[in-house]
C-alpha cells in the first residue's frame, strides 16, 4: 500500500487549520492583554453567568488547577468576581465584572472579523456543507479517542 504524502492526510490539515486559527486568535487577545483561555473564559461567562471553575475548565479544554490560575488572575485584574456557591461552601462561583464584559465586546468586535471572512470565502451552500463536514469530523475523533481504563 502507497501511503499518501503526510501533508495530505485530514488530520494533518486539520491541524494547521487548527494552529492558524490560534495564531490568529492569540495575536489579536494579546493586543488586549488576554490570553485564548481568558477570553473562552469571559465568552463562556458571557453565555452562562455563574459558573464554577470546574465548569470552566471542561468548557475550556484545561485541567482544574489550569483554571484556578486563570481564574485567580482574571480575578487580580477585575475581570471576574468569585463568591462561594450558596450550595457548596468549598465552590467558587465566577461572574463577569463589568470591566470584563467590556473588555470581552472589544476583543470580541476584532475575533468575529476573521469568522466573517471565512464565511465569505464559502457559498452558502459550501458553508452548510463544510460545518457539516467538519462537525462529523469532530464526532468522528472523539469516537476515536481512547478512554483511559478506571482505576
Amino acid at each position: 500500500m502507497v501511503e499518501a504524502p503526510v501533508e495530505e492526510h485530514l488530520c494533518t490539515r486539520i491541524r494547521r487549520a487548527e494552529q492558524a486559527l490560534m495564531a490568529h486568535h492569540e495575536a489579536v487577545l494579546r493586543t488586549y492583554g488576554l490570553t485564548m483561555t481568558q477570553y473562552t473564559v469571559l465568552l463562556a461567562l458571557s453565555r452562562e453567568d455563574g459558573r464554577s471553575g470546574a465548569q470552566l475548565a471542561r468548557a475550556c479544554g484545561v485541567s482544574q488547577q489550569s483554571m484556578a490560575t486563570v481564574l485567580n488572575g482574571m480575578q487580580t485584574k477585575d475581570l471576574i468576581d468569585r463568591t462561594a456557591s450558596p450550595a457548596h461552601a468549598k465552590v467558587m462561583i465566577a461572574t463577569l465584572t463589568d470591566a470584563g464584559r467590556d473588555l470581552l465586546d472589544r476583543a470580541y468586535q476584532e475575533v468575529i472579523v476573521l469568522e466573517r471572512a471565512l464565511t465569505e470565502r464559502f457559498s452558502t451552500d459550501e458553508h452548510r456543507r463544510f460545518c457539516e463536514f467538519l462537525d462529523r469530523a469532530t464526532a468522528t475523533l472523539v469516537e476515536q479517542t481512547p478512554t483511559s481504563p478506571a482505576r
